[in-house]
């Protein structure tokens, strides 16, 4: 709900979102959402006539219907961008509007108009740089008795004035710093409007008022750092070797400190660098990145790679103004300049533009790396240190850190935490504990679990929240072995963003507690999106033994009949889904051992399909069928090579064996052929 106190018109806005659908458009645009931000701008004639103009405005509306509330029924279509002039006497009325999206979807609203004829009193401005963007001034007023008011910001040249319903806010952004004078003048029905004048000075934002984007989690072997605090830096760096860039232009350099982040400062830069204590070889990096903030000085950046052996290769890089511009040169964009060497790197620079024009460039996260090619991970909590303050919930008792009761299998560690599911507990009992800084979800999406419990079957639920609990995300596996450890990867991914700081875990959720006692050990977030792909069939070898189903013909592995696009191998498999075969007709075939979604949460296979829009389900299946997942992909070209990557990290765990896949679902056969190739796990 939002209310807004008007001087002369005020209004209380309730939406109400709804999913109801016109017939209009479906058929083209299914999937738009409801209107959102519906909204009435009130505007009214300053001779005591009560006229009002009402604009509609929304997000992703079509059209509008406004009932104006005064009493006669009257409903008006407006399409956006259009007005409606009605004469209210003085009084309260409830303005309704329906706004009606593409596909029928409608957002309703109201809002009350207080017609008064009164000048507006009490007029009270608020005028603020912003704290973020610089040179942006917001202006806010209230006043009795007043619908809006209009603000003149007295830049030599624009003489427009910004407008705004009374109680909300208006932003402009200057080109220059400065000492302005700001004009409002509040107004409503009335003639008389009342006038509100300052100078007001203007500032502009001179350095960063947030740090940059943190570093992503990297393998210490796929990253060579100079001056960050995600990686470990390698040591002697010289962040302003003495080139004379000081003498020569006026140029200087310091760290600056935003609330405990240091960052490199280079004032008024012409050209500043950073000599390595000893030549390092990147030959095997991919990228260098840094992240640089400039004010609306500096247009770009100059990046050269100094070579003990030859020379030296610039890389021009546009710059932001106000913001960080995270920048990731290619390598090869310096080795493909003369066949420049990369192996001896001994300095690198920075060359601003304007050079020497006045213009500071602040540096941070400058390292040299390659995408990732394992998995990383980094511990929350292993239980072999301090122990952590758990607080148990749901009539259980309280969780232990004992010494490892199993030490076997997929966990030899020392000690492991107990949890024993009391008799009579909730079903809904469990533990949880607090980390010493936020779950960073933003290098890491998945958090892995090893778990030990008596049965298989029982679901896990591991949740975070953060401080207050007002934001949580839970996910739920299932233990498929018993009296075993195993690991469970937990996928944090659709977490919202927040700073969780609470981990909780549930053991048999939904059952009341029976005594049994659980172990768990080593929560760790992981990043397994540099576990590249992991392939399990190409039909290159030995073919598998395929089984169909549903009257069509024995799945034959012959010459790729089309070699282009996405794939040019030599074999593939050929599905022809027979004439008056089900609708459901398939194949599958199994694996030699379970398919290993610890590692990977996806699936692609390589298809070719006579038409687009095809049903092609994959479906996975554990050795007796009991556990499966499904999931539907249309092929979307015809004739043509194309990857489909199936996302299974919704699937519940198991031994997963047997891989089904069904062409065309839904209809029955026509005699049409398929091929398909080249399975893989991936992420």
């Amino acid at each position: 709900m939002k209310n807004i106190r008007l001087i002369l018109v005020s209004f209380l806005l309730i939406a109400f979102v709804g999913c109801e659908e016109d017939e209009r458009g479906t058929q083209f645009v299914d999937n738009a959402d409801a209107p959102s931000d519906v909204s009435l701008q009130f505007r009214t004639t300053q001779d005591n006539s009560g006229l009002v103009t009402i604009t509609p405005t929304a997000v992703g509306a079509t059209q509008f219907e406004i009932a104006l509330g005064d009493g006669t029924g009257d409903t008006i279509s407006l399409e956006p961008g259009e007005s409606i002039d009605n004469v209210y006497a003085e009084g309260t009325y409830t303005v309704g509007v329906t706004a009606t999206s593409i596909n029928g979807l409608i957002t309703q609203a109201e809002q009350q108009l207080v017609v008064s004829f009164q000048a507006p009193q009490n007029l009270v401005v608020t005028i603020e740089n912003d704290a973020a963007i610089s040179k942006q001034v917001n202006v806010t007023a209230t006043a009795d008795f007043a619908m809006s008011y209009d603000v003149y910001f007295g830049e030599p040249g624009n003489d427009t004035p910004l407008s705004a319903n009374i109680g909300e806010g208006v932003s402009y952004i200057y080109q220059e710093a400065g000492t302005y004078t700001i004009t409002v003048i509040a107004m409503g029905s009335a003639i008389e409007t009342t006038t509100y004048t300052e100078e007001f000075e203007v500032t502009a934002i001179e350095a960063p008022v947030a740090s940059a984007p943190t570093p992503p989690a990297r393998a210490e072997s796929d990253v060579i750092a100079l001056y960050t605090e995600a990686y470990t830096d390698i040591e002697g760096t010289d962040f302003f070797p003495n080139w004379g860039q000081g003498d020569c232009c006026g140029s200087s350099w310091g760290t600056y400190d935003l609330d405990g982040d240091e960052m490199l400062q280079y004032t008024n830069i012409s050209y500043q660098g950073n000599q390595l204590a000893a030549p390092v070889d990147v030959s095997d990096m991919e990228f260098i990145h840094l992240d640089v903030w400039t004010a609306d000085v500096l247009e770009s950046i100059e990046v050269s790679l100094i070579s003990v052996s030859n020379g030296e290769r610039p890389v021009v890089v546009d710059l932001n103004p106000n913001a960080w511009t995270s920048i990731d040169i290619p390598i090869s964009d310096f080795t493909d300049q003369g066949g420049f060497t990369v192996a001896d790197i001994h300095q690198l620079k920075y060359v601003g533009d304007p050079f020497s024009g006045g213009g500071t460039a602040f540096i941070d996260n400058i390292y040299f790396y390659k995408e990732a090619t394992g998995v990383v991970t980094a511990m929350i909590e292993d239980f072999e240190g301090a122990e952590p303050a758990f607080t148990v919930f749901g009539d259980i008792a309280p969780t232990e850190v004992v010494a490892n009761p199993d030490a076997s299998g997929a966990n030899t560690t020392s000690t492991v935490a107990k949890l024993t599911k009391s008799s009579g507990s909730q079903p809904w009992a469990g533990t949880f504990f607090e980390t010493a800084a936020p779950i960073d979800l933003v290098s890491y999406g998945k958090i892995n679990v090893k778990t030990w419990s008596p049965t298989a079957g029982a679901v896990v639920k591991l949740k975070l929240e953060n401080a207050d609990a007002s934001i949580t995300h839970e996910v739920d596996l299932n233990t498929t072995v018993t009296n075993q450890w195993e690991n469970l990867l937990y996928d944090f991914s659709a977490a919202p963003i927040a700073d969780y700081v609470r981990v909780v875990i549930f053991f048999d959720f939904g059952n009341a507690g029976d005594d049994s006692m659980y172990f768990f050990d080593e929560i760790e977030l992981v990043n397994d999106s540099g576990a590249g792909s992991l392939g399990f069939q190409d039909f290159e070898g030995d073919a598998p033994e395929f089984t169909v189903f549903g009257d069509i013909e024995g799945i034959e592995i012959l010459a790729n009949p089309d070699v282009s696009g996405v794939n040019t191998t030599a074999t593939v498999a050929n599905l022809t889904k027979t004439s008056g075969s089900q609708p459901w007709a398939g194949a599958f075939f199994e694996t030699a051992t379970p398919l290993d979604f610890n590692t990977y949460s996806k699936i692609s296979v390589k298809t070719w399909a006579p038409d687009a829009g095809g049903v092609v389900k994959l479906k996975l299946e554990n050795a007796d069928a009991s556990i499966t997942h499904e999931i539907d992909i249309n092929a979307s070209v015809a004739n043509t090579w194309e990857e489909l990557v199936y996302d299974f990290s919704g699937a519940p765990a198991a031994d997963y064996v047997r891989v089904v896949i069904f062409f065309d679902f839904g209809n029955p056969g026509d005699d049409s052929e398929y091929y398909f190739d080249e399975f893989a796990l991936t992420n």
